[in-house]
């Protein structure tokens, strides 16, 4: 088993595991690596060492304290609880998202939190005629059914 610490384009870091190296190297090239934060397949591996317990550390190195860790381990996990949220309490409308929130905008249709797709131009249209919306990029396996 392999253990690598990755990161998107964007910045995120998480970790990804392996049987070897050529598992990982062969899902980055079939695309099927991406980020779980924002669903980037821009995903490259960060530089790490292997992990040796021999007791102590050299002078003038610097432990990172678990806790650290555990932090931003937390820090993700009240994230995705956060999406969850949203998707469990919002209405996917898919392709026709700029359509139906202009249409909720302008009373034509009933109020409600909905989520979809939409290019950059529509979205940019939403705003300029005063409708708020909001970018919440989704990894593939999140937009499946909520278990």
């Amino acid at each position: 088993m392999k253990v690598l610490d990755l990161a998107c384009d964007v910045g995120h870091s998480f970790e990804g595991w392996f049987g070897s190296e050529d598992d990982y190297l062969q899902q980055r090239q079939q695309g099927l690596l991406t980020c779980p934060a924002c669903g980037s397949a821009a995903v490259e591996k960060k530089l790490s060492a292997p992990r040796l317990n021999l007791g102590a550390t050299a002078p003038g190195c610097e432990v990172v304290p678990a806790a650290d860790a555990d932090a931003e381990h937390a820090r993700q996990a009240r994230l995705w609880r956060a999406v969850r949220e949203v998707l469990a309490h919002t209405e996917d409308v898919g392709a026709g998202f700029a359509e139906e929130a202009r249409r909720i905008h302008e009373g034509q249709a009933p109020e409600r939190g909905i989520r979809g797709q939409a290019s950059a131009q529509e979205v940019k249209s939403l705003l300029e005629d005063g409708v708020q919306v909001m970018p919440l990029p989704l990894p593939a396996d999140m937009k499946e059914t909520l278990q």
